[in-house]
């Protein structure tokens, strides 16, 4: 009796290492996010729960981030958008020019829908969870990425943003969108060009070049504006990656003949 006893206990504990062997295997088998994939809301709710990418902190309601989100959801539903900008702090950016927003987009009934922290895993979440739900607008104007190539490739930052082209494209068959190339960031010490993010930049531009179909869809990188003789200017991005009022009149000319093309 003793040995059935001692016979069933060690059947058990083999049972019970299989298990958790079994288990570790499944959870090494998850597969990590990626930069392509916004991620699910973590329970149901009337008011969507943010984005939660494991680069950055989460957001909650009520923060920044979703201040943002609803104030879009609103702007959509006050009236005519007929061009749309998308992006993150770079075209939130716009703000500290508005002067020269008005001169040269508020005849086109313009909205500024950028970020400052976003990456391409947030502006997914956007489209998925409204921001282009019940708007038309002529052209979306679309930059995004920089927040990025700290820590995703430069394939997959690419994959994301022709992701997100497609998301606008499916959500608002009737607009063109303008692909802005990434725009140059420098070393804030040197004023050189920062050598660890120029090189994906560059691949990636490469790959949003391939985007333009020369109809609906239009590229234009604008690096050239924004480099003198190697370097960024400081009297045009101070910091090296944000446009300064200087700045942002240099990237409203160079895009105007452009995009007054795609708005007719």
């Amino acid at each position: 009796m003793k040995r059935k006893w001692l016979a069933l206990m060690l059947v058990l504990g083999l049972l019970a290492t299989v298990g958790l062997a079994a288990e570790k295997a499944k959870k090494a088998a998850a597969p990590a996010p990626d930069a392509t994939a916004p991620a699910a809301p973590a329970t149901p709710a009337k008011t969507p729960a943010p984005p939660q990418d494991p680069c950055v902190a989460a957001v909650k309601p009520g923060d920044a981030f979703m201040q943002k989100h609803e104030s879009f959801l609103k702007r959509g539903k006050e009236g005519p958008i007929g061009l749309l900008f998308i992006g993150d702090s770079i075209t939130q950016g716009w703000g500290k020019a508005t002067e020269i927003w008005s001169k040269f987009y508020d005849k086109y009934q313009p909205a500024n829908f950028g970020i400052g922290g976003d990456r391409t895993q947030h502006v997914l979440w956007r489209i998925e969870n409204g921001e282009l739900d019940g708007i038309s607008p002529k052209v979306v104007v679309l930059m995004i990425g920089t927040n990025n190539t700290g820590g995703d490739s430069a394939e997959a930052i690419a994959k994301a943003d022709t992701k997100i082209v497609q998301a606008i494209r499916a959500k608002l068959p009737k607009t063109k969108v303008l692909v802005l190339g990434i725009f140059p960031r420098g070393n804030k010490a040197t004023g050189e060009l920062s050598a660890t993010a120029m090189p994906k930049i560059k691949e990636v531009n490469a790959a949003l070049a391939k985007l333009d179909d020369g109809k609906t869809i239009r590229y234009l990188d604008l690096a050239d504006k924004f480099i003198v003789g190697g370097k960024i200017p400081m009297d045009v991005m101070p910091d090296q990656l944000h446009p300064n009022p200087k700045g942002y009149q240099i990237w409203a000319e160079a895009m105007q003949p452009l995009l007054e093309e795609m708005m007719k």
